[in-house]
């Protein structure tokens, strides 16, 4: 893991993942400088120094991407808008609940997004599913190299405790998935998101009850092959898939990357100032995501956020991975999500180590090897492909 800040896991992992989401290291280099001291302040100076260099860096490309459009070089102020979009929400996510100014930086961020997606012409389109008199808003990537008419298989990707669909499609797995013939619906569900942040819709251990709307919208949804829609889940994500393919039997697949078998028992871990957290103002963070009046009440919410009695009831197949050095999740968990899929007709699980990368929490640290890794299984799962048909030995000469 690249550790720019020695005694900051939270600020390493913010690091670690804008990299992975295509953040250049001169820009990482200009922003972080300057923070050395306010890494080891308290969260709430610190993060506010954190979001000024951050945001800083977001204007200044900003600026450069206006002067491209104006020059009529739509991707190139496509790209650096990805870029500020990807520096601001680094930077939102490391505020607090109720920080001033964090909903109009989130808001910031995603108009930044969608315009740096439109000029660059990326394959990404916006979609808002009906849930609860709101919606749930994702992103859904096309499959390529399918025949006109073809209906595509289709990945459904869940978010963890505190990243957004944005992040997910900016660490490439959606992209890596299309280029073997599978699409992606990549969701900001209940706690997470525009849900959470917009339309104040707190998470919930049942998953399926918005799982199964996003399934029924996207039987309805030309292109979609029906019989074919998997999911995958990242970090808490690995407890909401698993749930959500156990009790929503029209998912053909199940994907975790970063098991979450009992996070109930990671909070108690935690309350013991065990593991590592994932943002800062943590506890507030929490009760914010699960609609909690205070820790307690959260702790109380938790005790039903585990998967014993769930996996079991899991009849498709399943591939659990996880980080060998995973700090926030023990690997026991997953092998505990492995053993319990009894029932599933073909479970995997897949440990990365530091021979292919990857083996930090849910693969923050490099996630390409273990994408692709992923990539592959579903596309070989859901029936897309793993080698474009060109490259693909003729039966003579596999004779």
């Amino acid at each position: 893991m690249f550790k720019y800040f020695p005694t900051n896991y939270v600020w390493n992992l913010s690091v670690d993942l804008a990299i992975e989401m295509g953040a250049r290291m001169g820009e990482i280099e200009t922003m972080c400088a300057p923070l050395q001291e306010a890494a080891r302040q308290p969260d709430a100076a610190a993060s506010a120094a954190f979001r000024e260099s951050w945001e800083c860096m977001a204007d200044q490309l900003g600026e450069l991407a206006a002067e491209d459009e104006a020059s009529g070089r739509l991707i190139s102020a496509g790209d650096k808008l990805g870029r500020a979009a990807t520096y601001l929400i680094t930077a939102e996510r490391l505020q607090a609940h109720g920080a001033p100014g964090r909903e109009a930086l989130y808001r910031r961020f995603l108009d930044t997004f969608e315009r740096g997606v439109r000029l660059a012409g990326e394959n990404c389109e916006r979609v808002e599913i009906p849930y609860g008199g709101a919606h749930l808003a994702g992103l859904y990537v096309r499959a390529e190299g399918l025949a006109s008419g073809a209906r595509a298989p289709i990945l459904v990707q869940l978010n963890g405790l505190d990243s957004t669909k944005e992040m997910k499609y900016r660490v490439g797995l959606p992209r890596w998935l299309a280029q073997r013939g599978v699409a992606s619906l990549v969701l900001d569900q209940p706690g997470t998101g525009e849900a959470l942040r917009l339309h104040g819709l707190t998470a919930r251990y049942d998953s399926e009850h918005w799982a199964s709307r996003v399934v029924d919208w996207l039987q309805t949804r030309a292109g979609v092959d029906p019989a074919r829609i998997g999911c995958e889940g990242v970090s808490l994500g690995g407890y909401y898939c698993p749930r959500a393919v156990a009790m929503e039997p029209r998912f053909a697949c199940g994907v975790v990357w970063g098991a979450n078998h009992d996070w109930r028992d990671v909070q108690k871990r935690r309350l013991e100032k065990e593991g590592s957290f994932p943002v800062p103002h943590y506890w507030s963070h929490v009760c914010w995501v699960w609609g909690a009046r205070d820790v307690d009440d959260f702790m109380r919410i938790a005790e039903d956020v585990h998967l014993d009695g769930v996996v079991e009831r899991i009849r498709v197949p399943f591939l659990v991975t996880h980080g060998e050095k995973d700090s926030q999740i023990p690997l026991k968990w997953a092998q505990r999500t492995f053993e319990q899929l009894v029932n599933s007709p073909r479970r995997e699980l897949k440990v990365f180590t530091d021979r292919e990368g990857g083996s930090q929490h849910s693969s923050f640290d490099n996630s390409a090897n273990a994408g692709a890794y992923i990539a592959d299984w579903v596309a070989e799962t859901l029936g897309g492909r793993t080698a474009l048909p060109a490259l693909l030995p003729t039966s003579e000469t596999r004779a």
